[in-house]
């Protein structure tokens, strides 16, 4: 049945442990997608949104950012959780002025991220005033004023904070960017602070650039593909079809992760007989269980083994020919790992000496050798050593910049990496800067701005006074929920550019705003007729996104409208960016980008190629390294791991099968066998019984962070029933973002400045009478 008003029948606590599966998508996925789809949109509108899903001329997932691959569409290019993402965006459920005059702010704080995304789009601008415990409405041009005023007043344009969702088209942030630079302050965190800054950090220093160098047929080509700290059943679904078909192809399947997650066991595609009746196609030929931080010793480890066998073997592993033309510091690097203790690498890892040795047989073996990682990867505080230790390994093996070999770092929201190609960074580049000053005749600052966590801090001590988001959920997103919501808290105004109702609407400055927006989905419509924009995906190919469904509230507006009516009031009339002319037709916009952004040339014309344009990568295309040196560097790390301390575990922070980033899309984690509830924790069985537990008790899970000072600070959330789970030793898991608030703020990566919520040391206290 279709619910087309806010719901208040929601049951978090119905919470049942079932066992683990061990394939991921099947018959399951598409009778989830199906219900999910039909219960939020109707019969109807899910037939027009699905179809259209992943298409060329239809609109790109608002979920993660895995590309299609070129030529051929399936009739379904999605999977179960990209209908979830559609089903959550093109809901008939609505969030009117009336549900906010029902449910005051007080209220709504007590609830749960999921009821709150439960109850539908939002549909009107509201505000809520100092002192005031409502929203109410107020016209689009007054909430304009409201925010140019209070960014006026400010003493500097430093004082503001602008934080940009990874799901805004290229075309809004480019002019989002845009305006905060006029306005004078690079002041801009976005998500990819919080998952792959790690990723870019180690790869420009690497390579010269911090986007992946390989395409899907780059995969499908394979003949070792490494997953490390990734989970693509859950995160990126149709990284599945990919794998399959590499597998067909004679690849060699590697996982390396804490949890046996399910997609890398076997994957059923529903579009094929066998994924519908027969056992499917298993994925990983080998499953490496590292704990929780060893990747960096396995990497290290790896090296010296690949040394040796070069050593005993001459010219036969190590690539010289391309290490001599095209690296830097190999002699260095070389040096170093051969010093690594295998003894240390085992005790870091948890593996065996066996399992390390095979896999250091299978990169010396392999032709065409794919990295793939994720988050397992880049929010330790040793992050960005890491993946440089695994880019060392491709660069011994010569495997940067030929066809069916290189790095692919998986992005996760589906436009984060647009967005920053976009100029979404608080420390853009010199010729990036120029070039928008030449094309628009404004004055952009260059002291750099702050990143997510700088952000935080600066809004907690009083030196940010306005917020403002393009999307997103920044207050579940961010770690230390504590010191986030006081952050906020402490803003004269804050204003979310949103399509549904979250956290962050009822966690706000003293006056705050909703700007309710199109999705994805949207028919978008302005002065010269209907408008597309575009996203980058994972692999760096530009393509259009058309929504077609007619918008739930005539109030609704585009990001690029916000934007534009937003800067004609705060910038004044005689700016000389023509706001109103990019307003009414995107197409200006995308000249514009053609002229300042690297690699758009003849944007326009280009995008509208079937499947789009990829930009430029020059490891990639010519083995051209803009490095320091000019060339591929090799790097020397220390080995990093992450020890448990006695009576601790080690937790990592991870999502649910039924949630994207911070946004739930319901209580079933299937293929955890976790139902109707998210407060779990996931604990090795030896570790239940030394600590004195048992399965299915209740406990309070209390972090401990030793400051720069040597205090110990705790943080405490309540209630988490234990589930005993293969998991490394002394590691266990947890859902966010209700695990959040035990990451410190000031826990965070070398270098990149990530949050570090792969590596928590928690304690496990019985709940008071359990």
């Amino acid at each position: 049945m279709t619910r087309t008003g806010p719901r208040d029948d929601i049951d978090e606590n119905d919470l049942v442990v079932d066992h683990a599966k061990d394939y991921a998508a099947g018959v399951p996925a598409v009778l989830v997608s199906l219900e999910r789809a039909v219960e939020q949109m109707g019969v109807a509108r899910t037939a027009r949104t699905l179809t259209r899903l992943n298409q060329r001329h239809g609109f790109d997932c608002p979920g993660c950012a895995w590309p299609e691959a070129p030529g051929h569409r399936k009739p379904a290019e999605f999977c179960e959780n990209g209908a979830k993402a559609v089903a959550e965006e093109a809901t008939l459920r609505a969030v009117t002025p009336e549900f906010f005059a029902a449910h005051p702010i007080s209220e709504l704080s007590g609830r749960t991220d999921y009821w709150l995304g439960q109850q539908g789009r939002l549909t009107h601008p509201m505000v809520v005033r100092p002192g005031s415990d409502h929203y109410e409405p107020i016209e689009w041009d007054e909430a304009h004023r409201l925010i140019a005023e209070h960014l006026r007043e400010l003493g500097t344009p430093d004082e503001a904070v602008f934080y940009t969702s990874g799901r805004t088209s290229n075309e809004a942030a480019f002019l989002y960017q845009l305006m905060i630079r006029s306005f004078g302050t690079n002041n801009m965190p976005d998500c990819s602070n919080m998952c792959h800054e790690s990723s870019g950090s180690a790869l420009t220093e690497t390579i010269g650039i911090g986007k992946g160098s390989v395409s899907v047929p780059d995969l499908e080509q394979a003949d070792l593909i490494l997953i490390a700290g990734q989970n693509p059943g859950t995160n990126h679904p149709r990284m599945l079809s990919t794998l399959e078909k590499a597998k067909a192809n004679g690849a060699k399947v590697i996982a390396i992760n804490p949890l046996p997650e399910a997609g890398l066991r076997r994957f059923k595609d529903p579009q094929k007989i066998n994924g519908v009746v027969g056992s499917g196609v298993h994925i990983a030929d080998e499953f490496l269980q590292i704990r929780l931080g060893g990747d960096l010793a396995l990497f290290q480890g790896l090296g010296r083994l690949l040394l040796e066998a070069e050593a005993r073997s001459p010219g036969t592993v190590i690539d010289r020919a391309f290490v001599d033309a095209h690296c830097a510091g190999f002699d260095d690097y070389a040096e170093h790992v051969r010093g690594v203790d295998l003894d240390t690498v085992i005790e870091a890892t948890g593996l065996t000496r066996s399992q390390i040795e095979d896999t250091a047989r299978a990169l010396a073996q392999s032709e065409r050798t794919v990295l793939c990682w994720a988050m397992g990867l880049t929010q330790h505080t040793h992050a960005v050593a890491t993946i440089q230790e695994a880019v060392n390994l491709l660069l011994m093996r010569g495997m940067i910049g030929k066809p069916g070999a290189g790095v692919c770092p998986v992005r996760g929201h589906s436009n984060v990496q647009g967005d920053r190609t976009m100029g979404i960074w608080e420390k853009m580049p010199e010729e990036f800067l120029a070039a928008l000053e030449a094309e628009f005749s404004i004055e952009s600052p260059r002291r750099h701005g702050w990143d997510t966590v700088d952000a935080i801090r600066a809004m907690r001590d009083g030196r940010a006074r306005v917020f403002m988001a393009m999307g997103g959920n920044f207050v579940s997103a961010t770690p230390d929920t504590a010191a986030t919501e006081q952050a906020l808290r402490n803003c004269a105004l804050t204003v979310q550019v949103s399509t549904k109702l979250n956290r962050s609407h009822v966690v706000h400055g003293r006056t705050a705003l909703i700007l309710p927006t199109l999705g994805r989905t949207d028919l978008d419509v302005q002065a010269t007729g209907k408008q597309l924009v575009s996203v980058e995906d994972s692999m760096s190919m530009v393509h259009l996104s058309r929504g077609r469904l007619k918008p739930l509230s005539a109030h609704l507006r585009s990001e690029v409208a916000i934007v534009c009516q937003l800067s004609r009031e705060l910038l004044g009339a005689d700016h000389p960016v023509p706001w109103s002319a990019f307003e009414d037709d995107y197409d200006r916009i995308r000249d514009s980008i053609s002229r300042v952004v690297p690699g758009c040339t003849d944007y326009n014309t280009r995008v509208r190629r079937p499947d789009g344009f990829q930009l430029p990568h020059p490891p990639r295309d010519s083995r051209e390294f803009r490095t320091h040196t000019g060339k591929a560097n090799f790097t020397v790390n220390q080995l990093e791991w992450v020890p448990t301390p006695a009576g601790r575990l080690i937790l990592q922070t991870l999502r649910s099968h039924d949630q994207y980033n911070t946004t739930i899309y319901g209580l079933d984690d299937r293929y955890r066998g976790v139902k109707g509830g998210r407060k779990v924790v996931f604990v090795n069985a030896g570790d239940i019984a030394e600590m004195g537990l048992h399965d299915g008790q209740l406990v309070d899970l209390v972090s401990e962070w030793t400051t720069g000072h040597g205090a110990v600070e705790e943080r405490r959330v309540h209630d988490f029933r234990v589930v005993e789970y293969s998991t490394p030793p002394g590691n266990a898991a947890a859902y966010y973002p209700e695990t959040n608030p035990l990451v410190p703020l000031d826990h965070v990566a070398a270098k990149s400045n990530t949050p570090v919520s792969k590596a928590v040391v928690v304690r496990l206290e019985p709940t008071g009478g359990n």
